[in-house]
């Protein structure tokens, strides 16, 4: 194995890191107040959980299809048009990344702030993103062995949160997860669960993590599939599990309008001094997912510079393969944010388009098989040049990997995501177009450096 590649085990650490933030220590508390049953909530996470199933799924076949670094800018500049991916690329290399890098930086300060008040939490989320970006703007041996022990202690101290919740917990109230009158109730004629799972969906953001590292992982067309699957299947389950504890173990007029359910539930668990330590433990979590964040988020300008002779700058790579300048680009973005606390805002806006983008990476896999059979036809019919097709079956290695229970898995994906468009454009319209304006801003830059590629002399 090449020095410079990134093992299956870093691919799943990245992925897992990704989707682990705060958000699972914090949504069931506002889940609780309009739905009752324990057993919905339960299934609220679970139909998350299979979404983001069925779109690794399927990001495991486009990412085979189409072995390089970048993600959504590399499926679909080549599934639609160089247009959609430099637009899809333009969101994700500029605020995509750096935006949620800066809220979980400020998050992770705010805690440090809340055990030692004379912290300055700006201060700390700041050189956090230094510390951080030092280590994966050097060498990407280290930043790969840093992001697999960052998620190792992450996987470690939640499994061992569920296991010893269980174990200790005295619950003062009766629960039950087993479905009733009232839950199918909760869940079919009960407006706060569909809002509650437009919520949910964002906590599994982060499952298609692996795919903006693709050029750079190991035997990509198979272990990008894989670890897309287990790092996605590992989370869905810790979720689970762990909103499945917070239920058990703390009265649910506790969690009710609550933000930090995690040190609420270890207060209920294991005292309120050490509830203050689980409190200190869950900041701390924090660290593997900006870590993952600055990794992957780079992959994706870096590419684009690479594509683009106008911003070719952004391709700039150090004797370890690292794009440097994409990394620091990245972070000095995340802490202009910090310093101006606008990522709350600007991930509001954004957030309509990345699902677009999402959802359009998807159903881009019928395009793929349509475009695959066409391929397949010429060749037996006109015996044409395999080197000479657009898509090389060769190349695409489609007999390896193709999505688990296709035309199911997709179609099931687009119907979730297709609702939590709807459902964010209808709530949110005003942030929504404005999150389409930030997406068209980036045409100009596109055609722009598409000129300038054209009238340089070969």
């Amino acid at each position: 194995m090449s020095s410079h590649k990134i093992s299956f085990n870093t691919a799943v650490a990245i992925v897992v890191a990704n989707m682990i933030g705060t958000g699972v220590f914090t949504s069931i508390g506002f889940q609780v107040i309009g739905i009752q049953s324990a057993f919905a909530i339960v299934l609220l996470w679970v139909i998350g959980g299979v979404m983001a199933l069925c779109g690794a799924l399927v990001y495991g076949e486009v990412g085979a299809a189409f072995p390089q670094s970048g993600g959504e800018y590399n499926y679909l500049s080549k599934l639609y048009h160089p247009v959609v991916g430099f637009l899809s690329g333009w969101v994700s290399s500029t605020v995509g990344f750096a935006a949620p890098v800066a809220l979980a930086s400020m998050a992770l300060g705010k805690y440090v702030n809340s055990v030692f008040t004379d912290i300055n939490p700006t201060t700390i989320a700041l050189v956090v993103v230094l510390i951080i970006t030092s280590i994966h703007a050097t060498h990407i041996k280290m930043g790969a062995a840093f992001q697999r022990y960052a998620t190792l202690f992450k996987i470690v101290f939640v499994s061992l949160f569920i296991i010893c919740g269980f174990i200790y917990a005295k619950p003062t109230h009766v629960i039950s997860f087993m479905p009733d009158s009232n839950s199918f109730q909760d869940v079919f004629a009960n407006a706060a669960f569909a809002i509650s799972l437009f919520w949910v969906s964002y906590s599994y953001s982060g499952w298609n993590a692996a795919a903006y590292i693709t050029g750079e992982i190991e035997n990509p067309q198979k272990n990008l599939p894989k670890s897309l699957l287990v790092g996605t299947l590992l989370v869905s389950v810790l979720y689970v599990l762990l909103n499945m504890l917070f239920l058990y173990s703390t009265p649910v007029a506790d969690l009710k309008g609550q933000v930090e359910i995690g040190h609420i539930s270890a207060t209920h668990i294991f005292g309120a001094q050490m509830g203050n330590v689980m409190s200190m433990v869950i900041s701390l979590l924090l660290v593997s997912s900006i870590s993952a964040m600055v990794l992957a988020g780079p992959r994706v300008i870096s590419s684009i510079g690479a594509d683009v002779k106008a911003l070719n700058f952004f391709a700039t790579k150090n004797k370890y393969s690292v794009p440097y300048v994409a990394v620091i680009f990245q972070s000095v973005i995340s802490i202009v944010l910090i310093l101006t606390a606008q990522f709350n805002q600007v991930l509001e806006l954004i957030g309509f388009t990345l699902t677009l983008f999402t959802t359009l990476t998807v159903f881009g896999v019928f395009i793929l098989r349509t475009r695959i059979k066409k391929q397949e036809a010429r060749i037996k019919h006109e015996e044409a040049n395999i080197k000479n097709l657009t898509i090389s079956i060769q190349q695409v290695d489609y007999k390896r990997y193709q999505t688990w229970g296709y035309p199911v898995t997709p179609i099931l994906f687009l119907l979730i995501n297709g609702w939590i468009l709807y459902y964010g454009f209808t709530s949110k319209p005003e942030s929504s177009l404005y999150g389409l304006l930030i997406v068209l801003a980036g045409l100009p830059i596109y055609f722009l450096g598409r000129k300038k590629a054209e009238s340089t002399p070969l």
